[in-house]
């Protein structure tokens, strides 16, 4: 059976589906990107909009007019693709797979590069703000930042449990990692010893920077999400979700954290500046 994401205009009026699926009347009607053979586990936009880069379980990722039509199939892996995103610049596609690879795809066609050296499965893949290097998060318990102009990846080396997610910080000089070791780290993005952020007292699921670079959220399998400061002091703890908190997110202004949890609601918590 084919598998399908959906492409809703964010402007439209109101609820779209409940909890149980059920379309609300007034409902936009989405795009649907039909083609996949299995699950769907990650869709992005391009930066200029126009397209949609979707990973699956099919071994597949595919990138789509975002208005709708046949995508282009990026083929190769040899497992599972968890994710998927655009450049910077949106002439290519990076994917993280469970056959210990990524693959930064160039949009135009062609032949991908692929970035071999985990020992495990990988979970995420991203690219720097500037679109020289990557950075893979993997169950071989380590972060790599590989630079795309060639040379050895720095091994990020220090979690004691797979690593979940790995992104950058806005201006590309730090990575902050989450682990199911409990703890987030923040890297130099050179190399080094990393800053511990612990307090979480399960699996941490991700970990994102807000964007001025100042403070990092973190989201856990003990319900919460954390709010920290880069330069260091105590967290602000995020209460009231009633099962794991899955990923999390701020506003582009970062005056808002946005939370997704597995007890069915996402959450839009007010948050501080220092």
């Amino acid at each position: 059976m084919k598998k399908r994401a959906l492409i809703w205009n964010a402007l439209a009026a109101a609820v779209v589906v409940s909890a149980y699926g059920q379309e609300d009347p007034k409902s936009p009607e989405p795009v649907i990107l039909r083609g996949h053979e299995n699950r769907v586990y990650s869709a992005a936009f391009s930066p200029d909009g126009t397209r949609v880069v979707t990973a699956s379980d099919d071994k597949t990722a595919r990138i789509w007019p975002a208005a709708g039509g046949e995508p282009v199939v990026l083929r190769g892996h040899e497992d599972r693709v968890s994710s998927a995103a655009f450049s910077p610049d949106g002439t290519r596609v990076v994917t993280a797979s469970d056959d210990n690879t990524a693959r930064i795809w160039p949009v135009a066609g062609g032949e991908p590069v692929v970035l071999a050296g985990h020992e495990a499965l990988l979970r995420s893949a991203a690219f720097s703000p500037d679109g020289t290097r990557v950075v893979t998060a993997s169950f071989d318990n380590t972060a790599r930042i590989w630079p795309l102009a060639g040379g050895e990846p720095v091994v990020l080396r220090g979690h004691d449990w797979p690593v979940f997610s790995a992104v950058f910080s806005p201006d590309g000089t730090r990575v902050v990692t989450a682990s199911w070791d409990s703890t987030a780290r923040m890297w130099q993005a050179t190399g080094g010893e990393p800053v511990v952020l612990r307090g979480h007292e399960d699996a941490v699921t991700s970990a994102a920077f807000s964007p001025d670079g100042t403070r990092v959220v973190t989201t856990s399998y003990d319900n919460t999400a954390r709010i920290w400061p880069v330069a260091g002091g105590e967290p602000v703890v995020l209460r009231g979700h009633e099962s794991l908190v899955y990923s999390a997110a701020f506003s582009p202004d970062g005056k808002r954290v946005v939370t997704a949890a597995w007890d069915n609601t996402a959450r839009i918590w007010p948050v501080a500046r220092d």
